[in-house]
């Protein structure tokens, strides 16, 4: 019985382009580590007992569909999308709930980063270089 029997990873419909497979996966994670930033950050300004347990469980989701996505996709991109994505939330966040105003070369540049970060997942990948190139 493996570790996998008991905690299956999250199947993807086969149909479903890498693309979407792995903006879904960013999204995600960006969420749920959103989430569980909020979640540490109450049991931080107030000992909250429930901020750390739902904390806690959240960051073992996000280890569970962080797991599963790479299924799907490549390490680095999941990576950087779900950053560049948790960033942006955390901004949003810090602008809406507690008022930081940012100058608009800042949101000139989270702009940039999102493009970039389009760009990294929709564009076709690199085709793997085989052993035999580099053997010398």
């Amino acid at each position: 019985m493996s570790v996998t029997d008991v905690f299956p990873l999250i199947r993807m419909p086969e149909a479903w382009p890498v693309p979407v497979v792995a903006t879904i996966a960013m999204v995600s994670l960006a969420a749920l580590d959103l989430a569980g930033a909020l979640f540490a950050k109450e049991w931080a300004q107030n000992g909250s007992a429930r901020g750390l347990v739902l904390g806690a469980g959240v960051f073992l989701v996000l280890f569970w569909v962080y797991a599963s996505s790479l299924r799907y996709a490549e390490l680095a991109l999941v990576t950087m999308g779900w950053i560049v994505m948790l960033q942006v939330g955390l901004v949003l966040v810090d602008r809406w709930r507690y008022g930081v105003e940012l100058p608009t070369g800042k949101w000139v540049a989270i702009g940039i980063l999102l493009v970039a970060q389009a760009y990294l997942v929709l564009a076709p990948s690199a085709a793997p270089v085989s052993a035999a190139a580099g053997g010398g």
